[in-house]
């Protein structure tokens, strides 16, 4: 496998990432729908056709980045659940947060720069 990646490539999985990331908001919404209600139904049917998609692009990065770049950036997603939560469900950010993220993202940085 070829070491230099293009910014395309990176593209492909950040994007599929920040789909990925966008599971948990149809998910945390179904849950706050009654058990089998249209709305339940919807936005687990969203959640579920997420995660379908999502599933044949990572295949696609996995063909493109060794395994432990491509692990290592999925941690990004928890700085999406963050910033989800908090623009749509109204949740506080706390400092402790704010700290988890920087360290996410620098572990990122520290594996991907490592592995290249």
């Amino acid at each position: 496998m070829e070491n230099k990646r293009s910014w395309k490539d990176y593209l492909l999985l950040h994007g599929a990432l920040f789909l990925y990331s966008t599971g948990s908001i149809y998910s945390k919404t179904a849950a706050g729908k009654e058990f089998l209600s249209l709305g339940f139904c919807l936005f687990y049917g969203l959640m579920l056709l997420n995660l379908f998609v999502y599933a044949i692009l990572w295949q696609q990065i996995l063909k493109r980045f060794p395994l432990t770049i491509a692990f290592a950036n999925k941690a990004v997603t928890i700085v999406w659940g963050i910033v989800w939560g908090s623009l749509i469900f109204q949740e506080t950010i706390t400092w402790r947060m704010l700290l988890g993220a920087v360290v996410i993202i620098l572990g990122v940085l520290v594996v991907v720069t490592d592995h290249e």
